[in-house]
């Protein structure tokens, strides 16, 4: 069993036709990449993490598309919200709504953690490295809280834990210190990443060790749509 991650799929396939990142360069025919890909290297018995920016749906029912694509991919997945996920509910609703859907390969991490083989797996969406204003604090103090909580929950399986995160909190000279405190207050030696797309962005990505911490960023584009092996 093989632990593979990767972020901003950007799922377009029901409602959200006119969101297709096709536009955009190195993004040309992305969920035809995407499949094969991930077909040709991820078996039924493997785990796929998906860290943010899943589908372009405005509304959960919407999603109904997206997740038929996801769960015709071989693996269990395990979704993280992203900031363009605007579908993303509660955990209770969208637990119900898969479970209703059938789609029997798709699980949450929501204020939890997930048992994959060796390692725990957990995390949030974080928040912007650069908040200025008092709706960003409010908004960072809760995604600190929820990593907090998932980190705990990923403790009681008393396996290694590796954290996932959908903004970088690192990003070329910005760093949130507040994500990275609490990083390191539970001693996390692996952390991935996503967001950041294009060149531009992409340059600026910190990968590497921070306090004993390796960053790896994840977004799809980055990794030519191919899952990275993680475990």
């Amino acid at each position: 069993m093989a632990i593979y991650a990767i972020a901003d799929l950007h799922l377009s396939k029901g409602t959200g036709k006119n969101k297709s990142m096709d536009i955009f360069t190195g993004w040309e025919n992305y969920e035809d990449r995407l499949e094969k890909n991930w077909k040709n290297i991820v078996t039924a018995n493997d785990t796929v993490v998906i860290a943010g920016d899943i589908s372009w749906a405005l509304k959960l029912e919407e999603t109904q598309k997206d997740f038929e694509f996801l769960e015709g991919l071989p693996g269990k997945k395990i979704l993280l919200k992203g900031n363009h996920d605007y579908w993303w509910s509660t955990k209770k609703k969208i637990d119900t709504y898969l479970h209703a859907n059938n789609f029997n390969s798709i699980s949450l991490i929501y204020n939890s953690a997930e048992n994959v083989g060796n390692y725990s797996i957990c995390g949030t969406r974080g928040w912007f490295y650069d908040n200025i204003d008092k709706t960003d604090d409010k908004i960072l103090k809760r995604e600190v809280q929820r990593l907090e909580v998932s980190i705990k929950s990923a403790e009681k399986f008393a396996k290694e834990p590796i954290a996932f995160l959908h903004y970088p909190p690192i990003y070329g000279q910005f760093k949130c210190i507040e994500i990275l405190n609490v990083l390191e207050k539970f001693q996390i030696k692996r952390c991935y990443y996503g967001h950041l797309h294009g060149q531009n962005a992409i340059s600026k990505a910190f990968i590497g060790d921070y306090n004993g911490i390796r960053f790896d960023l994840i977004s799809a584009d980055y990794l030519q749509f191919t899952p990275k092996l993680i475990g």
